[in-house]
């Protein structure tokens, strides 16, 4: 059993730090230009040299940008929440009612992760100016659907590991 409870603490902490690299990192978007430097467009900014902030990410035509930074900003923050309710739902509740809040906030956190990047992938043609629409999705767009199984295979370990002694 503490082999199990190990395991899983692991996978739980290193899919948040998956998570915070997903929603920090500028790698959603990376563009080659012919002669350029590589351009990173993250959620917040576009850098090459320099970062500047995406164009129009704060008008209504951006709106899907918003959802998909609300929506990755709650997936880390419930994926920690998760964390810290197993700690203490591990040795203050009896068995046979543990870790099912846990799981509940675990597979909330990674909807809120499928959400965000599905939307990424719907909506970015309508917002990418001309320089930008020729790129491809970049490691951080790779690592937020990475961290969608792993936190759902988590959220439902949680629930297996409810009826465990």
């Amino acid at each position: 059993m503490l082999v199990i409870l190990a395991f899983i603490i692991l996978f739980h902490v290193i899919s948040a730090i998956l998570l915070f690299v997903a929603t920090i990192h500028n790698a959603w978007w990376v563009v080659a230009p012919p002669g350029g430097s590589l351009i990173y467009t993250d959620l917040w900014y576009s850098c090459n040299s320099t970062c500047y902030p995406v164009e129009k990410s704060a008008s209504t035509e951006a709106a899907y940008l918003q959802v998909v930074q609300a929506t990755m900003i709650l997936s880390a923050i419930l994926c920690c929440v998760g964390f810290f309710v197993f700690i203490l739902q591990l040795f203050r509740l009896k068995q046979g009612e543990r870790f099912v809040f846990t799981a509940i906030i675990q597979l909330l956190a990674a909807l809120c992760v499928m959400i965000a990047a599905t939307v990424y992938t719907a909506e970015r043609e309508s917002f990418q100016v001309e320089p930008l629409r020729k790129g491809n999705y970049g490691a951080s767009y790779v690592l937020a659907w990475i961290c969608f199984p792993m936190t759902l295979f988590s959220g439902l370990m949680y629930l297996v590991l409810r009826k465990r002694k």
